[in-house]
């Protein structure tokens, strides 16, 4: 497996595929899975010429289980250790739900001529709590309950979210694939129960406003219109907060639209990408 250690000698996994000349795009999975998630995309591009390269995040997958360390700055710290070990250049940077508040954080964050483009899929940018400032955010009692089924049992918690909310799956009419909600459960049993419950705080409670109002390269934001994880709402206010953005909403799509719907949504990623 290829690993790097960050400066705190964190080990984490990586994905690395594909000619090493060409333009990387570089995938950030969601909570609380891996980067095995964006398995058809990488195949996808991959099949299109370009370098594909998606990580683990710490506490998830096959990282490392780190005790601390489970909040956005140190998420988007690894990835600038990542982006100078594998000296990439001109990335494209894409993440999906927690994500995307990764690759935001990041890109604010990025030396020069690290990224060219982003985007960021139902993400929980710019911030999913409510607040005085964010009036339209889920109550905390909300996350609170993640937490405290995630403790109760982790592993019935993790079959029901993909059985359910996150493909669609419970919707009337809905056609569950039981290897997809399988896969699901797969990837998050792998993690650490400790970085995900910490994770839950860093996704919820993290306000990427600022990160948003600093990045200047183009940005393309796409929301599932039936995502019942994050609400459509968000990235509207995010599309209005990035310099250099544009917004697509699929009616009708669930929250991990990238697995059930990938003949919809990847040619809209190569279009931006190419563009």
């Amino acid at each position: 497996m290829a690993t790097f250690r960050t400066g705190d000698g964190t080990e984490i996994f990586y994905k690395d595929w594909g000619p090493r000349a060409a333009q990387p795009i570089v995938f950030h999975h969601g909570w609380p899975l891996s980067a095995d998630d964006w398995d058809n995309q990488m195949m996808f591009f991959l099949s299109h010429g370009y370098r594909v390269i998606a990580h683990d995040r710490r506490g998830h997958g096959r990282s490392a289980q780190t005790d601390g360390g489970g909040d956005m700055d140190t998420y988007a710290a690894d990835m600038v250790a990542l982006a100078d070990a594998l000296d990439l250049r001109n990335a494209v940077h894409i993440g999906h739900s927690a994500g995307g508040g990764e690759v935001a954080r990041y890109v604010a964050r990025a030396k020069p001529g690290r990224v060219t483009r982003m985007v960021l899929i139902s993400a929980v940018t710019p911030l999913m709590i409510h607040s005085e400032s964010n009036a339209g955010g889920l109550p905390k009692e909300v996350f609170d309950g993640f937490r405290a089924s995630l403790v109760t049992n982790r592993a019935q918690f993790y079959r029901d979210i993909p059985a359910g909310p996150f493909f669609g799956f419970n919707r009337t009419g809905a056609k569950a694939s039981e290897g997809i909600v399988q896969n699901w459960w797969r990837q998050a049993m792998m993690g650490s129960i400790k970085g995900q419950y910490d994770c839950i705080k860093a996704m919820s409670e993290t306000d990427f406003t600022q990160d948003l109002k600093s990045i200047g390269q183009p940005t393309l934001i796409l929301h599932a219109g039936d995502d019942q994880i994050v609400p459509v709402a968000n990235s509207s206010v995010a599309a209005k907060l990035v310099r250099d953005a544009s917004l697509k909403v699929y009616p009708g799509l669930p929250h991990g639209m990238c697995t059930t719907h990938p003949d919809i949504v990847n040619p809209d990623l190569l279009a931006f990408v190419k563009g």
